[in-house]
């Protein structure tokens, strides 16, 4: 895969909002297989697009890849077969580095910059009039996936926000529909009596009423719709830490998982679990490995990695 060709696969994963870690390899020390400028995809479920260096690079990158997607932080990883780099995966807060000491190279060092790809919140503004093109065009500033919706359209599961300002129209069925299919932060932009009016008569529980916000936005004194934009965007924001949740895939799509880990018992590196992880089956449980290597190995002499 040619880096073009990496950069549009890269492009379908933003339009499908499917997270994603792009590796480029940005200093080799040799002997190494990559070269500055290789570049790979880390993907949610673990697979490896592209090219980063041998099995024993991609493992590594593959694994801290997955670390990246669940914290959304990039990092500068290093690489190395040095014995003397310290605690396997340790990191310096202070510059963003994690180096990892990979006993299986052939003797050259890689840094390999990992860039957390995450999909924007995504927002759902319902209406046509003035309010609600602010309510586009100052989400989009701020940095939100905010789309114009239709009532009657289905709702991604991995929707955040919903804010309806039709005035008056199809409010019950979005604000239902919504709160039913728990979207964190649900707003609807009314006068108070007007707004308490309608969230009475909702066919609602308690607990789903509580993601409702009428009037939406914090009371700034907005006139402007303009100006009641950035008050409903105030309100989430300073519900943020509410509204957060754990990411949902978008249809079709996955999303960053837990990562669940092991130690290959013969290089004493450590591996994420997936599907496609080389494995073997013993009386104490399955044992994985970095490559076909180190499998081989243990499946030739398994008394040699008792501890296994």
């Amino acid at each position: 895969m040619t880096n073009t060709e990496l950069l549009n696969r890269a492009d379908v994963l933003r339009h499908g909002r499917t997270p994603f870690v792009l590796a480029t390899v940005v200093h080799t020390e040799r002997p190494t297989s990559a070269r500055p400028g290789d570049s790979a995809l880390v993907l949610p479920d673990g697979t490896v697009e592209g090219f980063v260096g041998g099995t024993c690079a991609e493992t590594t990158v593959q694994l801290q890849g997955l670390r990246v997607l669940e914290t959304g932080e990039s990092l500068l990883l290093r690489i190395t077969p040095a014995a003397d780099t310290g605690t396997e995966g340790a990191r310096d807060p202070a510059e963003g580095l994690v180096t990892v000491a990979n006993p299986c190279l052939s003797g050259g060092t890689l840094d390999i910059f990992l860039e957390a790809n995450l999909p924007p919140a995504l927002a759902y503004v319902y209406g046509h009039a003035p309010i609600a093109r602010a309510l586009l065009d100052v989400g989009r500033v701020l940095g939100l996936d905010a789309r114009p919706a239709s009532p009657g359209e289905p709702l991604p599961p991995d929707l955040d926000v919903v804010v309806i300002a039709t005035h008056g129209r199809d409010e019950e069925q979005i604000l239902i529909e919504a709160a039913r299919s728990e979207v964190p932060y649900i707003g609807l932009v009314a006068s108070p009596k007007r707004g308490a009016a309608v969230l009475a008569g909702l066919d609602l529980g308690e607990e789903q009423r509580t993601h409702v916000h009428t009037p939406a936005g914090l009371d700034i004194g907005a006139r402007t719709p303009a100006e009641i934009a950035l008050s409903v965007y105030a309100e989430i924001i300073a519900l943020r830490p509410q509204v957060a949740r754990a990411a949902r895939p978008a249809a079709g799509s996955a999303a960053p998982q837990a990562v669940t880990e092991n130690v290959d018992p013969v290089c004493g590196m450590t591996v994420a679990i997936t599907p496609a992880t080389l494995s073997l089956d013993r009386a104490a449980g399955r044992v994985y490995f970095c490559g076909p290597g180190c499998q081989h190995a243990f499946a030739d002499d398994p008394s040699r990695y008792a501890h296994a």
